[in-house]
């Protein structure tokens, strides 16, 4: 199997919304959680859309301030961009880039603090 494979099945059973963007802010690819996340807003109808065009004139200012920063050096890689506290996450977007170091794009990482309730290893 191509470590592609490997990739897009991690991220196809993310619980977490996986939104990817190239460089030019078009949405390339939405997990199912995204899909479903964003619903509302035309779901897997974003896919080939722009992300600039789903955010108000701050956010926008933000997103293109947040991918001249990631193009200024190989070492800027991550944003933490807000806290949701209704579902207790922290939201960051994140640069995506080839093994050179040129950025390709970037993406939307959820990270969840209430504890999972699910039981461990429960193979039901």
């Amino acid at each position: 199997m191509e470590l592609y494979g490997f990739f897009r099945s991690m991220a196809e059973q993310d619980r977490s919304a996986i939104v990817v963007c190239d460089t030019a802010h078009k949405i390339v690819y939405m997990n199912p959680a995204a899909c479903d996340s964003y619903k509302k807003y035309g779901g897997a109808s974003l896919l080939g859309t722009s992300l600039l065009s789903c955010h108000n004139e701050s956010s926008r200012a933000k997103i293109l301030r947040m991918l001249a920063w990631f193009g200024e050096s190989r070492d800027n890689n991550i944003v933490h961009t807000y806290y949701n506290e209704k579902e207790n996450k922290d939201v960051y977007m994140v640069a995506l880039r080839e093994q050179d170091g040129t950025l390709i794009g970037y993406y939307e990482k959820h990270e969840y603090r209430t504890r999972d309730n699910m039981p461990f290893y429960d193979l039901r």
